[in-house]
């Protein structure tokens, strides 16, 4: 008896490690719309983006002369980048059961709008809009960036 629960306990604990690992867990929103030149870059790799694909932190947008995206996220942040733009989703985290995170996010150059979702209304601190020359707290709100080359 007891080796058969030792190899329960064994494959129950392989199974979490496995979950965790999957990268299913780092998913923090969905793109809903794409026009024009849009590319995903992730880990160093760059590829087209498209409608539907799953956003995880660090990822990197970047769209064309006749792009643009919109991209909803886990705490219902709602985030448009227009013609010409790069963006970093530098740090993400939510918490679903206290609607506490934080969200930080890196402008280049381009446009980005911006509808906050819980983690800005939870703590007015905890969203941020870097520039190359200045920092954004978001406060719950809707607002828009433009940053010229």
């Amino acid at each position: 008896m007891t080796l058969w629960r030792h190899a329960v306990i064994a494959v129950l604990i392989a199974w979490v490690v496995t979950l965790l690992g999957h990268s299913a867990w780092a998913e923090i929103g969905q793109i809903k719309n794409v026009a024009g030149q849009v590319f995903l870059s992730r880990n160093n790799v760059q590829q087209p983006a498209k409608t539907g694909d799953l956003i995880e932190q660090a990822d990197v947008l970047t769209t064309g002369p006749n792009g643009s995206v919109g991209i909803t996220f886990i705490d219902n942040t709602r985030l448009s980048a227009g013609p010409n733009s790069r963006i970093e989703l530098k740090q993400f985290r939510f918490n679903p059961t206290t609607q506490e995170g934080e969200f930080v996010t890196d402008v280049q150059h381009g446009t980005l709008a911006i509808v906050s979702g819980q983690i800005a209304k939870r703590s007015p601190d905890a969203m941020k809009v870097k520039t190359p020359t200045t920092i954004l707290g978001v406060r719950g709100t809707t607002f828009a960036v433009k940053i010229d080359e």
